[in-house]
């Protein structure tokens, strides 16, 4: 009698992985992935030794002996780092450890948002943001961009409206600090413009600062979280900005070490909605330990050598794509968010392109309206070598020539 399990999955699961990984593309310019290089491997390997040295024995328990929020000197330590670099005075008590910035935003969704509820985000925003909204039945509109992050007339016509029309919005989603995809960092003013919206429209702001430490100036403005500090003690009120961190793009995205900062109603709401037993132990006593001493020196050095690779992508795309490609250089991160000519669709340019080894982001899946911005793509400069980000950037204009004429001149590539 023949079995096939299939039969037994239950419905509307996710599509199925569509093959097994075997290796990434020798040209990878997808996804959040960092400069293997800048892994501070000497370093971590040392903290490491000394950290399980001195506390390998605290393994026994769940929870550290810190408890449920995470380990006890890495909130600490991000306590330190935030009041320092971002002027946010949240303490230990107010930060709780995730596994990745994505499990925060499960966290955040999970506490705030129904099929009933609505949503704003950027209309060029991260994709993972969008479909966990999507899985959740949760309703989302889009709000424009320009170079200083949301359009706050436009941000403030979407309120009105879902007011009027009896659905008023939940929270609104940003990446205030190194955009992404777009690279843009909003201003203070603007900043204190969303938090008299949200105030106006009683609604939270989720802020996802996950790149702000990428900033290439090293100077980030404060967080919209601690912009609302002093009004939300004076006026005896929670802070209505949720704010969510994370170590993956200014440390190492394998180590899957993120974490949230709210007041403790919020967090005492969250916890029993964390029911992992804990975010990996380990990589947070490692993490800490490294970080108290080195992290300053560390970001410096990371952000010298994004920045390099950035320019050298810059460089690429104006020899091979000339006018074709346009995009507003980034001011930190490791993205570059480039529009194509009408005509061009980033979607089936990934698949020619991948068959030679190119990997790319179409627009469309980082995008609220997808199907207006099927010319776009996001080009990941973290991972490539210089020789790659070259050699990439030249094969996808020629692939993107071949496939829509686009640049209409390639001399450059035949000539490089």
């Amino acid at each position: 009698m023949s079995f096939e399990i299939s039969a037994l999955f239950r419905p509307k699961l996710p599509a199925p992985a569509s093959a097994r990984f075997k290796a990434f593309p020798t040209y990878n310019f997808v996804g959040g992935h960092n400069d293997a290089a800048s892994i501070p491997v000497e370093a971590l390997t040392a903290a490491a030794a000394r950290v399980i040295a001195r506390e390998g024995k605290s393994l026994a328990t769940y929870g550290l002996n810190s408890g449920p929020q995470g380990y006890r000197p890495l909130r600490e330590f991000i306590a330190s780092w935030m009041a320092e670099s971002a002027d946010t005075h949240d303490s230990a008590d107010e930060i709780l450890i995730t596994s990745g910035s994505l499990q925060a935003l499960d966290l955040v969704n999970q506490l705030l948002v129904g099929p009933d509820d609505m949503v704003i985000a950027e209309e060029a925003t991260y994709g993972g943001a969008l479909t966990r909204l999507a899985k959740l039945g949760v309703p989302y509109l889009g709000v424009r961009l320009d170079d200083d992050g949301i359009d706050m007339s436009h941000l403030a016509e979407l309120l009105e409206s879902q007011k009027n029309a009896g659905q008023p919005v939940k929270f609104i989603y940003t990446i205030p600090t190194v955009q992404n995809p777009t690279g843009g960092v909003m201003p203070v003013k603007r900043r204190r413009h969303l938090l008299d919206l949200a105030a106006r429209y009683n609604c939270l702001i989720f802020e996802d600062d996950c790149y702000a430490d990428l900033v290439w100036s090293g100077i980030r403005p404060p967080t919209i979280r601690a912009l609302d500090a002093e009004a939300a003690v004076a006026e005896g009120r929670s802070n209505r900005v949720i704010y969510c961190g994370s170590f993956s793009k200014s440390v190492a995205p394998a180590l899957r070490i993120g974490f949230i900062m709210a007041d403790w109603p919020v967090l005492a709401q969250i916890l029993p909605l964390k029911t992992d037993a804990g975010t990996g132990a380990l990589d947070q006593m490692v993490l800490a330990e490294f970080c108290k001493d080195q992290f300053p020196d560390h970001i410096a050095r990371l952000r010298a050598r994004l920045k390099s690779k950035c320019d050298m992508t810059i460089q690429a795309l104006e020899e091979h794509f000339g006018t074709a490609a346009e995009f507003t250089a980034p001011l930190g991160g490791i993205f570059i968010w480039v529009t194509l000519p009408e005509g061009v669709d980033t979607k089936r340019l990934e698949v020619a392109a991948l068959k030679e080894g190119i990997a790319i982001n179409p627009g469309a899946e980082w995008t609220v309206d997808g199907s207006n911005n099927r010319r776009r793509m996001r080009l990941c400069f973290g991972n490539p070598e210089e020789s790659e980000i070259r050699g990439g950037i030249a094969r996808l204009a020629e692939i993107c020539h071949r496939e829509f004429g686009v640049p209409e001149r390639i001399s450059n590539i035949e000539q490089s």
